[in-house]
């Protein structure tokens, strides 16, 4: 089984872990706090944006302050490029 984590953050520390992964039952890929704040669903909605995109498990760490509308729109065209080249993090098997 393949996966990947992505760690948005700050400061090094890892915690609003969210795991997401596709689903047989439905087409909206289903994501479960492993983690600390379940209030916090930025995660949530990124990991499910992934599993979506990707076809794969993935895990999401978001750690930035929710106060900055800047370093949430980094996150997204971060993860746009991603998608521009996803052979280029295909090509790296520890990444997963």
């Amino acid at each position: 089984m393949f996966f990947f984590l992505l760690w948005f953050g700050s400061n090094p520390v890892l915690s609003n872990l969210v795991v997401s992964m596709e689903s047989t039952f439905d087409s909206m890929p289903l994501s479960t706090l492993v983690l600390e704040d379940p209030s916090e669903t930025t995660q949530n909605s990124l990991a499910q944006k992934l599993t979506k995109r990707t076809k794969k498990r993935v895990f999401v760490s978001y750690n930035l302050p929710m106060t900055n509308s800047n370093l949430s729109l980094l996150v997204e065209n971060r993860i746009k490029e991603m998608e521009v080249h996803m052979d280029t993090f295909e090509s790296f098997p520890h990444l997963y």
